[in-house]
């Protein structure tokens, strides 16, 4: 990935998180506030890679714990439908190439477009974003170019690329999600993550490009 050299704000996340998921709503502000003023660069962190296994019941349980707490602490909607209908695999690397898939054909917008897509599946409509067949359906229904989506999503060329992108995240410091990171000169700040509220971040933000200026 190529690496902007001005003040940047990366966004380490990972489309099937389920705290990515909670944080949406205030993501959307910090967005939304720097619009214009800060570029933000989205990086896709890779949670759990490739696998065909089927996650283990304790594993499930674990992670509808996890859906439960943000519940409950952050009133973020699940449909726990999705441990009835599916077959989980601990994979997430799939949903991450979706994404960069989809970045190939109308940059980091589509790749946000497809982001939110697949958390919409996942958390709402208990589909599986681990399998081609859900990320295709997603694809397709953003109406993104079908052909070109399913020779993206397999080739090495995106694989690649995830790799690079999960290597970065690591070597900032990016290695839970959500993470923010930003960048001024060669030094990378590390912002903490509120899940109520916009304004912790951007203060923060406007504290460290001020000391710049």
């Amino acid at each position: 990935m190529k690496i902007p050299q001005e003040t940047t704000l990366f966004y380490v996340h990972d489309p099937m998180c389920s705290w990515c998921w909670a944080y949406r709503p205030v993501l959307e502000q910090v967005i939304q506030a720097l619009q214009g003023k800060v570029e933000i660069v989205d990086v896709v962190g890779g949670l759990a890679p490739d696998t065909d296994e089927i996650m283990p019941k304790d594993m499930q349980e674990t992670i509808q714990g996890y859906w439960r707490k943000i519940e409950a602490q952050l009133g973020t909607e699940f449909n726990f439908d999705f441990w009835k209908k599916n077959q989980p695999r601990r994979a997430t690397y799939p949903a991450c190439r979706a994404v960069l898939a989809a970045e190939n054909q109308g940059g980091k917008d589509a790749g946000r477009a497809m982001t939110q897509a697949i958390q919409l599946a996942y958390y709402l409509r208990a589909m599986n974003p681990s399998e081609e067949d859900t990320l295709l359906q997603l694809a397709d229904e953003m109406g993104l170019d079908f052909d070109r989506f399913m020779a993206d999503l397999e080739s090495d060329a995106v694989h690649s690329a995830l790799l690079e992108e999960i290597d970065f995240a690591r070597s900032i410091g990016g290695s839970s999600f959500p993470s923010w990171f930003l960048k001024v000169g060669d030094v990378y700040h590390s912002i903490p993550v509120d899940y109520e509220s916009s304004h912790t971040t951007l203060a923060l933000v406007s504290e460290l490009r001020a000391t710049q200026i």
